[in-house]
């Protein structure tokens, strides 16, 4: 991952409902909820969420499909495993053996 493709991730985690939004689609797994799912979970009304899963979605975290009339939401592994990788590479000054289970948590998802 670009250093400029981490901070654009990183960016559109800073924000408090992008960030719920995120948690609640990582803890959901690869099936993912639709928009009007999360909007009620998370007590947001639709366009603003909109706009917050739009973000999300640009910066590779979120991956969406549409069945019928509904857009499902879910976490794009990938992308959250080049941030993770991103963040750990260079962890314990080469050693990652010494990072616990923190290296281990970006291949959580495999």
């Amino acid at each position: 991952m670009e250093t400029k493709d981490a901070i654009i991730a990183l960016a559109a985690l800073a924000q408090e409902t992008r960030l719920q939004v995120f948690r609640l689609l990582v803890k959901q797994g690869p099936s993912g909820l639709s928009a009007g799912d999360i909007a009620e979970r998370l007590s947001v009304s639709p366009p603003t969420l909109s706009s917050h899963l739009g973000q999300l979605d640009r910066a590779g975290l979120l991956r969406s499909w549409r069945v019928e009339r509904r857009i499902f939401y879910a976490v794009e592994v990938e992308g959250t495993r080049r941030l993770l990788r991103y963040l750990t590479d260079d962890c314990c000054q080469g050693h990652p053996e010494l990072c616990g289970g923190l290296v281990a948590a970006s291949t959580v998802c495999e």
